[in-house]
């Protein structure tokens, strides 16, 4: 398939990752990532564009041949502009690292966007793999099938005494990232969400937003993840984050039930009230969508809300990205374009108004 067909496709499907599983109510996805480099290159920022050129093209070739990966496409990051990239981005398929240009970037992605392996990023590779719910032990099982079939092809760099070199200190070792993307809105609403946060510092974790390192928690989203590699085996890593994301989920339960027991018709209103703003709201931006999404998505999880899928409220916090409204509109679109088209799919999707039959409106949207 050429670019243009992949990210159609992506487009206009369901990503693997937000379907149901394991405690999905507050864990929407866990992730496995990990950090290689061939050794007989200098890493990424240290290689040459004709080294560079050459490592993509030598794992192309090799990820081509690894089992596992037999359904697959490939993207020379060149081709792509920069809402492309973004898209990519929202999601969760590449690092805003990742969208910096430069020569001798890659990217392979399987159709159901469980696997995403970006090629000279920070290291060489950068692998991930991304299911439903609150289930590390499933993602490591398919990333450890990855990696030992692509250890057979090529050589990675390895010290007996540090374990897997990697561009960044804190990933040599293993080279494992474990990471649980958590809808936390409870611990929010009480205001424990700090004390939660510096607690997980302590223990050597970290708590980032949405997209990863340097970003917001929009709509009550946290990414926890072990901090770092080195001195820790796998299932060290694995069975600590495991434990914290736990800990974590527990702590959301209860904030939960104490509001409904105690608040009960100030959450009501709360959640009526972002449900009502999305089903009638006529310009709105990205910070309102993620935080009234989040309520709605808390309102269906306490059984508040009965007559909306829960699917599409989780593929709506992927649509109404700035990327995605472009890409749907099939032209770039100002902030305040954005910001119609955005309350515009929320309308539609919501079943509260049917798409127009006109081409364009008056503020220069698109339609649905």
């Amino acid at each position: 398939m050429e670019v243009g067909e992949i990210l159609n496709y992506l487009l206009h499907n369901h990503s693997r990752w937000l379907a149901s599983g394991p405690d999905s109510h507050i864990v929407i996805s866990s992730r496995v990532r990990l950090a290689r480099n061939l050794s007989d290159f200098p890493f990424p920022n240290r290689a040459d564009q004709n080294q560079l050129l050459t490592i993509r093209e030598k794992l192309f070739d090799a990820l081509g041949r690894v089992k596992g990966l037999s359904d697959h496409w490939v993207i020379d990051m060149d081709k792509l502009d920069q809402i492309d990239r973004q898209f990519l981005v929202e999601r969760h398929l590449i690092s805003y690292e990742h969208t910096v240009e430069g020569v001798g970037k890659g990217l392979v992605i399987t159709p159901d966007e469980g696997v995403s392996i970006m090629i000279n990023e920070e290291d060489h590779l950068r692998m991930q793999v991304l299911v439903a719910g609150f289930d590390l032990y499933k993602a490591w099982e398919q990333m450890d099938a990855i990696d030992d079939s692509l250890s057979q092809l090529v050589e990675f760099a390895f010290s007996l005494d540090f374990g897997y070199l990697t561009a960044c200190p804190t990933n040599t070792g293993t080279g494992l990232r474990g990471s649980l993307m958590m809808h936390l809105p409870a611990l929010v609403m009480t205001k424990q969400i700090n004390r939660v946060l510096q607690t997980i510092t302590q223990l050597n974790f970290t708590a980032r937003g949405l997209y990863g390192e340097g970003t917001q928690a929009l709509g009550n989203m946290f990414q926890i993840s072990n901090q770092a590699c080195l001195g820790y085996s796998e299932e060290e890593l694995l069975e600590g984050i495991t434990r914290l994301g736990g800990q974590i989920v527990d702590q959301e339960q209860n904030a939960r039930e104490r509001v409904l027991r105690n608040s009960r018709v100030m959450l009501e209103d709360r959640i009526w009230r972002a449900y009502g703003l999305l089903k009638n709201a006529r310009i709105m931006n990205s910070a309102e969508a993620f935080e009234y999404l989040s309520m709605v998505r808390l309102g269906l999880d306490l059984g508040l809300i009965k007559d909306v899928d829960l699917k599409l409220i989780n593929d709506l916090f992927i649509i109404i990205q700035p990327a995605h409204l472009q890409k749907i509109s099939g032209r770039r679109l100002s902030s305040r374009q954005r910001d119609i088209k955005r309350a515009k799919i929320l309308r539609v999707r919501l079943g509260c108004e049917e798409t127009s039959s006109s081409s364009t409106d008056k503020e220069g949207t698109d339609n649905v």
